[in-house]
């Protein structure tokens, strides 16, 4: 009797034995990291692929699904690990895949197992976690269908896909070394922009429109060769775009097209209609374009640098209505990417977005807040980014497994502060520039709900704030408003966060001189990551971690935390 009970509660929970079943597919994927000679502007240099693919495969699975990736490392000389950028990861920690927090790098010729539950819909990526080898060409795109029987709120007729980087000459140990020096010898810009892995270095596909600048070969290399996207007149298509650039912020505008959101970081929002849209690295977007144009012509598919001075030549892939040819250029320029420093126009973008009805409300209150201060500082003469005046650090030991443990090692005797000085003024560069280092790991209790408040700042140089956009992992949060200058606390600070539609992500960006509210349950036990997505500033030191109910994660796989303290531990008899 009580078997049959189960049975039919299974029956019950799954909606029929058919949807259970469907529901419980597993998908595995083997995968072997390594180096490999490519040529993704033209240019041929060394970069991460999988499986001898540049960008890595494209994972396609519905929701309920569990991807299980048996990774080995095929790199000879250095680790490596794969975040699942997006996916919650709910009751598996350890497979998040950021090395020294969730997991143990995997050494050359090793292999570990990912295995994981895609628990909703939407569009996300893969990237690596280790170092910058996300900037060396190790990401890929990550798509999670509907399960069967259920429905998108939205109808269309054929999906694209955009997966947008940037992309560098100089190797990323050139880049690590460089920050890392004294004085820092700054990276500079991208040497040109991909889409889905492709661009053109040193010359343009437009260049009728240009003057002076050298025509692109619309073939040759198939590295490199332009992205056709192939559409039918008269058609809508969900266009899936995420960014995984290392630095640049884009900005993503279709010739003659209006763009409809319909999707962000994997949640349903509003729809809303526009003309071009802001993309900051660690964003997924889903919007709907409508084939409504001449259908004797292509159309341009422009991205272009937002936020720092554009130094870099905008990426360019054409729409293709068939039956033209693919390499049809488009008669008409492409469209012109809003000045890189107005501010006004991105703020116009992403306050737009509000959630679906239907999504989930946040708690009315929190129980905690943290406020995050961002600043550039310095240290024994090397250029680092802070919070609240600590800059990251990363332990040897993966916090997952030393506080899981339990070793007195785990975390610092001082913990870090949750709040800064309202004295300090944000519009200057800082009264006393040095810094510290330390692990920045923030407990939090188990299902509390925890305010963040991200404050940016005048960097060191006068007059110089950048663009943030944050990245947190094992939850989606609330985006509950904007503000400018100083964050108060006050009722006008208060006065301008929405508690009626917030839209839910994973990244939320800072605006020069200012703030950004977000509100997140802490319902998801594990050790989580909370950093800028801008893989230079993370090196030097932008994030924090947060520690949720460790008593509460379940057996951790040894090979996820088998090396530092924990192995010694371990060896001892020590059980995770």
């Amino acid at each position: 009797m009580r078997a049959l009970f189960a049975w039919c509660a299974l029956l019950l929970a799954c909606g029929g034995l058919l949807h259970c079943a469907e529901a419980a597919k597993a998908r595995h994927l083997k995968w072997e990291v390594g180096h490999m000679f490519w040529s993704p502007d033209c240019e041929e240099k060394v970069l991460i692929g999988i499986n001898g693919q540049f960008p890595g495969p494209t994972i396609r699975a519905k929701a309920g699904d569990t991807i299980v990736v048996e990774l080995k490392n095929g790199l000879h000389t250095e680790g490596v690990v794969i975040h699942w950028h997006g996916v919650r990861q709910i009751g598996t920690p350890w497979a998040d895949g950021t090395a020294a927090i969730s997991q143990c790098a995997i050494n050359p010729e090793e292999t570990f197992t990912y295995r994981f539950v895609v628990d909703k819909p939407g569009t996300y990526f893969y990237h690596g976690h280790y170092g910058m080898q996300r900037a060396a060409g190790l990401y890929g795109s990550l798509i999670v269908d509907v399960a069967d029987g259920e429905e998108e709120p939205f109808k269309y007729d054929g999906e694209l896909n955009l997966l947008l980087s940037d992309w560098y000459h100089d190797s990323i140990y050139n880049q690590m070394v460089g920050l890392s020096s004294s004085p820092m010898r700054w990276i500079g810009e991208p040497q040109s922009l991909l889409i889905n892995g492709r661009g053109q270095f040193n010359c343009s596909l437009a260049a009728a429109h240009t003057p002076g600048t050298k025509q692109c070969t619309a073939g040759g290399n198939r590295h490199c060769a332009p992205v056709i996207l192939p559409v039918q007149p008269n058609k809508t298509y969900r266009l899936r775009i995420a960014s995984t650039t290392s630095l640049a912020s884009l900005n993503l505008a279709i010739g003659n097209h209006k763009l409809t959101v319909v999707e962000a970081d994997g949640n349903y929002v509003e729809p809303f209609v526009v003309d071009d849209m802001d993309i900051y690295s660690g964003d997924s977007y889903s919007v709907l374009l409508t084939t409504d144009q001449d259908p004797s012509s292509n159309y341009w598919v422009s991205i272009g640098v937002r936020g720092r001075a554009p130094k870099t030549a905008p990426a360019l892939a054409l729409l293709n209505y068939r039956p033209n040819r693919g390499f049809k250029l488009p008669a008409i320029a492409p469209p012109v990417t809003p000045a890189w420093n107005d501010t006004a126009h991105s703020k116009a973008f992403t306050t737009q977005i509000k959630a679906r009805a239907g999504t989930p409300p946040p708690p009315a209150t929190s129980d905690r807040r943290i406020e995050l201060l961002n600043t550039q500082n310095k240290l024994d003469g090397h250029i680092k980014w802070s919070i609240n005046n600590v800059s990251l650090v990363l332990p040897a030991t993966p916090y997952l497994g030393s506080l899981k443990l339990g070793l007195k090692t785990a975390l610092a005797a001082a913990r870090p502060a949750d709040t800064f000085g309202r004295a300090y003024d944000v519009t200057r560069p800082p009264h006393n520039p040095n810094t510290t280092t330390g692990d920045n790991v923030y407990v939090l209790r188990h299902n509390t709900t925890v305010d963040v408040v991200l404050q940016n700042a005048n960097a060191l140089q006068h007059n110089v704030s950048e663009v943030h956009p944050w990245h947190l992992h094992g939850h989606d949060f609330w985006v509950l408003g904007y503000g400018e200058g100083a964050y108060r606390g006050d009722a006008a600070d208060a006065a301008r966060l929405n508690l009626a539609n917030p839209p839910l992500r994973n990244t939320a960006v800072i605006f020069p001189y200012g703030w950004t509210a977000l509100r997140f349950v802490a319902d998801n036990p594990g050790v989580w990551a909370f950093h800028c997505h801008i893989e230079p500033h993370l090196h030097m030191g932008m994030g924090v971690i947060f520690a949720e109910a460790i008593d509460r994660v379940g057996k951790v796989p040894k090979e996820a935390v088998s090396c530092g303290a924990t192995a010694t531990a371990l060896m001892n008899g020590d059980h995770l």
